[in-house]
């Protein structure tokens, strides 16, 4: 049964049309000005923008206040990403408090790259919560009012929960059994890692499709090939075809950075078009940090316009 839809992603959702949401970045600094370019190149294309937290344990700008900034200066909604990561229960709902009242209505419920991974790496981190029981901390915020504890919350937030999923998960099978267990506790819709194939994408896809659940499939074009071997070497979860890679090197070989960018622009939109005619996706979640302006042109270049009002 569909749940309340809180959000303008949540109601294109259900209403049946294809969805697309963007991703920002703010980074290590006190200026939103490239996060809000960013958003005005997107909007028009994408339903929401997903602003990440602390991506890959990097200590950057809490994704907060730009999530409230875009949706107040530029007009585009945001998800607000959150991990267990770095905050305890009492972080978490005080932060989810303060997402409600700047009006926030998707939120993200994330684990977390481990801090090894990321630029402080003597960090410790917290996962008083995984992001499962983050899910149920959520839904029972929202639904009834009340935190984990069952203490009263005076006007709750009202807000849609996501959560991501990583289709190139080998072996496939302990993925789904982590994705049921937070669709059971009340996640709304699923956005995945990035793929790099229509053929893991159908796996996937059949394989979670009895959980009935709407899931965005996400595509993360490269900026450069340095980009492309550091996402190969370093980000858990990213499986890049040996095609791909040979595609974009012969590219700047022949053509240079700009060869790179038109590269990108035929390979994703060929694998948006392909996964909207093979899988039951309910949209793609498309992750071109620092370059949104190549978005538009793969959704143009797919063939699957957005649907915005």
């Amino acid at each position: 049964m569909a749940r309340t839809a809180y959000s303008d992603l949540m109601k294109s959702i259900q209403s049946g049309q294809f969805v697309y949401t963007g991703e920002l970045e703010p980074v290590k600094t006190t200026s939103l000005h490239e996060v809000l370019e960013g958003a005005k190149v997107l909007k028009g294309h994408v339903v929401a923008v997903n602003v990440t937290d602390n991506p890959t344990a990097f200590a950057y700008m809490n994704a907060l206040v730009p999530s409230y900034m875009i949706q107040k200066e530029v007009g585009l909604e945001a998800v607000y990403q959150m991990t267990v990561r770095d905050r305890n229960r009492l972080a978490l709902i005080s932060d989810v408090l303060a997402a409600g009242a700047l009006g926030i209505k998707n939120i993200l419920a994330l684990a977390g790259d481990h801090v090894t991974v990321g630029d402080n790496p003597q960090a410790k981190p917290v996962f008083d919560l995984d992001s499962a029981t983050f899910v149920y901390m959520l839904r029972k915020m929202v639904d009834e009012g009340v935190d984990l504890n069952g203490n009263r919350i005076h006007e709750p937030p009202k807000f849609n929960v996501g959560i991501a999923a990583n289709p190139n998960a080998d072996p496939l099978e302990p993925e789904i059994l982590k994705i049921e267990r937070k669709v059971k506790l009340g996640a709304d819709f699923v956005q995945t890692q990035a793929v790099y194939d229509v053929e893991s994408a159908k796996r996937f896809m059949d394989a979670m499709s009895y959980l009935d659940i709407p899931v965005l499939i996400g595509l993360a074009p490269f900026k450069s090939l340095g980009m492309m071997e550091w996402m190969v070497k370093y980000v858990p979860g990213i499986v890049v075809t040996e095609q791909i890679q040979t595609r974009l090197k012969q590219a700047k070989e022949k053509g240079g950075k700009e060869a790179v960018y038109r590269e990108n622009i035929e390979i994703f939109g060929d694998l948006i078009r392909d996964l909207r005619a093979s899988t039951k996706a309910a949209g793609i979640h498309i992750m071109a940090i620092g370059f949104e302006w190549i978005v538009p042109k793969i959704i143009e270049r797919s063939g699957v316009p957005p649907n915005i009002a």
